[in-house]
């Protein structure tokens, strides 16, 4: 994959903010807490990557059809979720991968099934070391986010990647979303 200068500063600039709003979220809203650096290592190592790895999944396909394609981060809603994390709740839509080049429905629909698809396998990963007995904090986010990431990003709403997989193939989104959501359901019987 090719990267340029701008585009790393984008996926720097939002996997840090995504880190941040999630420990906060994950510590209560207290960033003076002994235990808030610990929480910013596990969400920079489970939201961070997860986000990180989904929006790669995006640009790896759209690149192997010879398209254009760049993360831009939004940078009013990196804003955004970081302040929500203080309430408790969070909203994140850290950017997306622009792509430019020849995409009709089958190539878009492929372009947007990486991004879930990703989520998934990396929930699948934490998954296996939960039941090699690695169950722990970071396991159990892990698997919860990447089940999430992968379910919410299947919405079939406004640009939501579900929506263009379901307008390509109703298969390919049913049995992602199906995964994403056993993947949750799991995580709360492990």
């Amino acid at each position: 994959m090719k990267f340029s200068e701008v585009e790393i500063e984008h996926l720097l600039k939002a996997w840090a903010a995504i880190t941040l709003a999630f420990a906060i979220y994950f510590s209560g809203g207290d960033v003076f807490s002994s235990k808030f650096t610990g929480w910013l290592l596990i969400s920079a190592l489970t939201v961070g990557v997860g986000f990180l790895f989904h929006e790669m999944g995006h640009k790896y396909v759209a690149q192997r059809y010879h398209c254009f394609a760049e993360f831009r981060a939004f940078n009013g809603m990196l804003v955004l979720a970081v302040l929500m994390s203080f309430l408790g709740f969070i909203f994140a839509a850290p950017g997306a991968v622009m792509i430019q080049g020849y995409v009709n429905k089958e190539r878009n629909g492929k372009i947007s099934l990486a991004g879930p698809l990703v989520n998934v396998g990396l929930a699948v990963i934490f998954l296996g070391l939960i039941l090699l007995g690695f169950s722990n904090e970071f396991t159990s986010i892990g698997l919860m986010i990447n089940g999430l990431l992968a379910a919410f990003n299947m919405i079939p709403f406004l640009n939501f990647d579900g929506k263009k997989i379901l307008a390509w193939n109703k298969i390919a989104y049913f049995l992602t979303l199906g995964a994403a959501i056993a993947l949750m359901v799991v995580r709360g019987l492990v």
